[in-house]
């Protein structure tokens, strides 16, 4: 039996067309990477050397009905801090909201920090994460990059 030339080509034609169409998108650059939930940001952290504890969503500090949502309360030690430290992070959905909403954190922490002089911020976009320190500065860098891992394009 002989295919007749004209399917032939056809069929020629559309195999190259999906081949073609595979190689492109092998050529498109990968999306950019959006921010992690906490899960993903507490892995961040324990995967460079903190121990997480008395982890506890709502936890703002503070008890501003604004921030509550995007507030989650934690314990960490780890890298020079032998005694846990408080510390809470603040999520905020879009890089937008975070622009906006970072400055309402501050007047929040005034309210629990024990020494306001020694609180330690740090901010990644779409997140802030703050603290009672000093904090030893493989605990303070092991925060930021797991941040800065985690938020991904900052939403």
């Amino acid at each position: 039996m002989r295919i007749h030339p004209v399917r032939q080509l056809a069929s020629g034609l559309a195999l190259s067309a999906v081949l073609l169409a595979g190689c492109s998108a092998i050529l498109l650059p990968s999306p950019a990477p959006t921010p992690m939930d906490f899960p993903g940001i507490a892995g961040e952290l324990a995967g460079r050397g903190l121990v997480l504890d008395r982890i506890s969503s709502g936890d703002d500090g503070c008890k501003d009905s604004t921030l509550t949502g995007t507030a989650i309360g934690f314990d960490a030690s780890g890298l020079g801090v032998a005694s846990p430290v408080r510390l809470r992070i603040y999520i905020f959905r879009t890089g937008e909201t975070y622009e906006r909403r970072q400055a309402d954190v501050e007047p929040c922490v005034a309210i629990w920090a024990t020494d306001p002089a020694t609180v330690e911020f740090i901010g990644a976009k779409p997140y802030v994460l703050v603290g009672q320190g000093p904090w030893p500065a493989a605990f303070k860098s092991a925060i930021r990059e797991a941040l800065t891992v985690a938020a991904g394009n900052g939403g």
